[in-house]
């Protein structure tokens, strides 16, 4: 009789490991599931994180109880090496090489000092001085606390411009801003509906060449202080189970509408690096999404994700209690090698942390391709 219960209660741990292998395997590549046909069920890739963890534990569960049976949470970390890998990718940093560029992307908030900085601009200006990037991406430049985010750009960098993208009816104000060292051609708003988010196209002059710095921030998902805190709530388990029900379902349709909103951007987006690719590309911004995104994973399609190829770690860089995510990306087209992608959590004027890229170009001057 004890044999049986034995077997039976083993039988059971090793269905329930296979199933949080598939369920690692599948949330793994959700990204794939366009959110336009599929809002809801897209937005499962935002919980790979507790099956990674759900799975190693099972892989440590079953060490201990049935060795032999070890081989299926281990099936399932190897089915699932492609997003884990987005997810956590691990790679180690050797000297700066030589004749690349230093890219910088950040989210700072309307220069708001995160509630920690009376004088952000001050602080985040004087942050960049110290890094010295060669672009500067910025979202969310506008505003100013402590000072004029404006002049105090122009003392940096020869060439800067701020391009406000949101709509007139928008209750917020929002603007993409690159402030570089090299001499801005023309820019162009890439179209896609956006309440007050948006893209925008620049052309830098390298040397004898041009570079397109494409800079994002896609749309917000729209949950408010109110939203926020009734997450926080359910996630701890400090809410009632009906009112916990009521309030899942009201965040899911929240975040499901934002990520169908990105999810045709990121189309957008792929296509114009499609139609442009005869030139050398970086794109950086906020992207309001997960690396196991439809977006992420879309406009990544024909550039290499930096964070992904030379960074290290989980890279979160939405800073918020409760919400930390790498929602924050920079990628580059093949004319560039990235190396020691980095998101900076030292760096807590804003809501998200800065991230930055040394990018690896085969002369001083940025080449184009045949």
């Amino acid at each position: 009789m004890l044999d049986t219960i034995k077997k039976m209660a083993v039988n059971m741990l090793t269905g329930a490991a296979a199933t949080t292998a598939l369920l690692l395997i599948g949330v793994g590549y959700s990204d794939l599931i366009d959110p336009a046909a599929h809002p809801k069920l897209a937005c499962v890739g935002m919980l790979f994180p507790f099956f990674l963890i759900a799975n190693l534990i099972m892989m440590f569960v079953m060490l201990i109880v049935q060795w032999k049976r070890l081989w299926v949470p281990i099936l399932g970390f190897v089915l699932a090496y492609g997003p884990t890998r987005t997810y956590i990718p691990l790679h180690i940093a050797g000297e700066k090489p030589e004749h690349s560029l230093l890219v910088l992307s950040y989210n700072v908030c309307g220069y708001g000092g995160n509630y920690r900085y009376e004088k952000a601009v001050d602080t985040i200006t004087a942050y960049v001085q110290r890094l010295n990037p060669d672009i500067v991406c910025l979202q969310e430049d506008h505003g100013g606390k402590g000072g004029n985010p404006v002049k105090a750009w122009e003392k940096i960098y020869p060439y800067n411009d701020t391009t406000h993208v949101n709509i007139p009816e928008a209750k917020t104000i929002n603007a993409i801003g690159i402030h570089t060292r090299y001499p801005i051609i023309r820019k162009e708003r890439i179209p896609y509906p956006a309440y007050a988010n948006g893209s925008v196209a620049y052309f830098l002059q390298t040397g004898h060449d041009t570079l397109i710095v494409i800079n994002n921030h896609l749309e917000h998902t729209h949950l408010t202080t109110a939203d926020r805190e009734h997450y926080r709530q359910v996630i701890k388990g400090d809410m009632e189970h009906q009112a916990a029900e009521e309030q899942a379902r009201h965040l899911i349709d929240k975040l499901a509408e934002g990520m169908a909103l990105r999810a045709y951007a990121a189309n957008v987006l792929h296509q114009y690096v499609a139609d442009h690719a005869r030139y050398p590309i970086i794109l950086c911004g906020d992207f309001n999404d997960t690396p196991i995104s439809y977006a992420r994973r879309t406009i990544s399609q024909s550039l290499t994700d930096c964070f992904v190829e030379s960074g290290c770690g989980l890279g979160l860089s939405y800073n918020q209690k409760g919400f930390n995510f790498r929602i924050d990306h920079m990628m580059c087209s093949n004319h560039f090698e990235p190396y020691g992608c980095t998101v900076d959590n030292e760096m807590d004027a804003s809501d998200h942390y800065p991230i930055f890229c040394q990018l690896k170009t085969p002369s001083p001057d940025v080449k184009k391709s045949d």
